[in-house]
């Protein structure tokens, strides 16, 4: 199957669930793209390749995005820099508040990673940028440099990509 047919399967598995998870939201579930191990390969070598060797580790975002960075990593042969929900950590070095969609969070990092090192942060969807935005505060704050950011899907209309700093590349594999 080639690079482009991989790919067209993989985005006909992210399914699209209305009133979810309160009415009016249509959540974008990956799930059955990442039990696909050639949709899931495929997706996440397209997220990383306008990446490719500017990176020193990846970022993933709870939770899904730790899936992806997972794999991300062993591709790369990389390491992976946890972005939790607050209260996760044993010894967090820094938090951010944000808001979602929905609802609002507190996220959280470690300082695990050498100070300097190129970060390429990794989610699996891009609607509003709360997330994503703080994800990349908490990268700065610990002395990591955000080299880019990498997503499966962007949902276009939320605005999310123009909450981003402007001085981060922003790669989105699929758009709905």
């Amino acid at each position: 199957m080639s690079g482009s047919d991989a790919l067209a399967a993989a985005e006909s598995r992210i399914r699209a669930i209305p009133d979810y998870p309160q009415s009016g939201v249509v959540f974008r579930d990956v799930a059955p793209l990442i039990a696909d191990g050639p949709s899931l390969r495929a997706s996440v070598e397209a997220m990383l390749a306008p990446f490719a060797g500017g990176f020193d580790v990846v970022a993933g975002v709870e939770a899904r995005g730790f899936l992806l960075a997972g794999v991300a990593a062993a591709i790369s042969g990389v390491g992976i820099l946890p972005v939790r929900k607050s209260g996760k950590l044993p010894r967090p070095a820094a938090s951010e508040d944000y808001a979602l969609e929905y609802d609002t969070a507190t996220i959280e990092v470690q300082a695990d990673v050498q100070e300097g090192s190129r970060v390429l942060l990794l989610d699996d969807v891009l609607a509003t940028g709360g997330t994503l935005d703080a994800a990349t505060a908490l990268v700065r704050r610990i002395g990591l440099e955000p080299v880019g950011i990498a997503v499966l899907l962007e949902l276009l209309g939320l605005g999310g990509r123009e909450r981003l700093a402007p001085d981060i590349p922003v790669h989105a594999v699929f758009t709905a």
